[in-house]
């Protein structure tokens, strides 16, 4: 004889409230897909304007419009080194329609220098596309009589303080960068931190500084008039935009020996924003800096497309917090 309580009867009636539970979930993920976006979208910048991080979003903005049908309206936010503009977001509602154009500083290096960092990068924030990654390149001031790396950490070593570097902010890869340079190095010089890359270029071309790390969008135009002089790239492999750039590596100073450090920006929205958002946010993004005009403006610009998936963003992140862990330690950098 059938046992009551396990029949198939009995076992659907038990199951109907999870079932009903998974189909309203079903729906009302449909429903996000369907009705977004339903409003103008703000895009927090946390560059200033000129900075290849405005170059990126400004490159893709009609792309953008055309895809979602929906103005893609862009805001440069570079205060806090990028900090402040990467919480607001943090804080957003999480409903697709606010996102930030953030980077490593802010997303994995600001753990380990902020004593206090209002947002958990990976716990506040969905990663949905990395942008672009690039390696920063060096550059010096076009009257400082180096030529290379090895001169440069010559001169360092022989006048510890004397020099100044420029960054486009602190807690930035063009900070960080220099720091682990000079710590492998055993050298010194004094970190001027600035609001983006421009006045950080202003600076070095005019002497104030007298050299800096940043990626190639900026520095190109001034290295070809005279008043800055390339000095190396920071990526593992000769950069295919810069061809003639040797890398940090290559300089033949023993400790600089497999020396790498990118520098890398995405896309986020707030934590908790539906899945399904995300995904169209991704697409759209996706289609952008794949299309071929845009590519065109961001290789001009010495940026590298990459596109790809929120796990795999969330993954670059996560990966790069652990490997600058201990050199952020090891220089002592900390911002209050």
């Amino acid at each position: 004889m059938q046992n009551p309580h396990t029949s198939p009867r009995r076992q659907l009636l038990r199951l109907l409230p999870a079932l009903l539970s998974l189909s309203a979930g079903l729906c009302m993920s449909s429903a996000h897909a369907q009705n977004f976006p339903n409003k103008q979208i703000r895009w927090i910048v946390v560059a200033p304007a000129g900075s290849s991080l405005d170059v990126i979003a400004r490159a893709m903005q009609d792309k953008l419009k055309d895809n979602l049908g929906q103005t893609v309206v862009i805001e440069n936010k570079p205060q806090a080194g990028g900090t402040l503009g990467t919480n607001e977001v943090a804080k957003s509602a999480p409903d697709g329609h606010t996102w930030v154009m953030s980077y490593n500083g802010p997303l994995s290096f600001a753990p380990h220098l902020y004593p206090k960092l209002p947002y958990q990068p990976l716990k506040d924030l969905q990663p949905v596309m990395t942008t672009t990654s690039q390696p920063n390149v060096i550059a010096v001031n076009a009257q400082l009589p180096v030529s290379n790396m090895r001169e440069t950490i010559a001169l360092m070593k022989t006048s510890p303080g004397k020099y100044n570097f420029a960054s486009v902010g602190n807690g930035s890869s063009s900070h960080l960068t220099m720091e682990y340079i000079k710590v492998v190095t055993n050298t010194y010089a004094v970190h001027i931190p600035f609001n983006g890359s421009p006045p950080a270029v202003m600076a070095t071309m005019s002497g104030e500084t007298q050299f800096m790390a940043s990626v190639p969008t900026v520095i190109a135009p001034q290295v070809k008039q005279g008043r800055l002089k390339y000095l190396a790239v920071t990526s593992a492999q000769r950069y295919p935009l810069l061809p003639d750039v040797p890398t940090v590596a290559e300089s033949g100073v023993p400790e600089l020996k497999g020396f790498e450090a990118l520098a890398w920006n995405g896309v986020l929205v707030a934590a908790g924003t539906p899945r399904d958002v995300v995904d169209r946010i991704n697409s759209a993004l996706n289609s952008a800096i794949h299309d071929a005009s845009v590519k065109e403006r961001l290789k001009a610009a010495g940026l590298e497309p990459v596109g790809g998936t929120p796990e795999q963003f969330g993954k670059l992140i996560h990966d790069e917090s652990v490997k600058w862990a201990p050199i952020i330690k090891r220089s002592g950098a900390r911002i209050d």
